[in-house]
């Protein structure tokens, strides 16, 4: 499985809708692509909410994106990641 951070923007229609219903159904999606939700978190900044997940790969990470966009309104922007320690390891190899 691999990790990705998906970070949302609610649209002024999108926040009339906030529920722990609606976040639940989130969860149920991502379930549902055979994934986990490892934390969810409401963030102060340039992004409203901060999804890390675990999916089988970037199809389901596109996946993912793309339903819950649809189903809430919130845009999102999804970043793939790599441990710090999975990353020490790609640099060293790669030169």
């Amino acid at each position: 499985m691999a990790i990705f951070f998906m970070f949302g923007n609610y649209t002024p229609e999108a926040r009339k809708e906030m529920s722990a219903a609606r976040t639940q159904q989130a969860i149920n999606t991502i379930q549902r692509l055979g994934g986990e939700v490892n934390a969810m978190h409401a963030l102060l900044g340039p992004y409203d909410l901060l999804f890390c997940v675990s999916l089988a790969g970037i199809d389901d990470a596109i996946k993912a994106s793309v339903a819950l966009s649809d189903q809430t309104g919130i845009s999102f922007t999804t970043c793939p990641a790599v441990t710090v320690e999975t990353f020490d390891k790609l640099v060293k190899s790669a030169g």
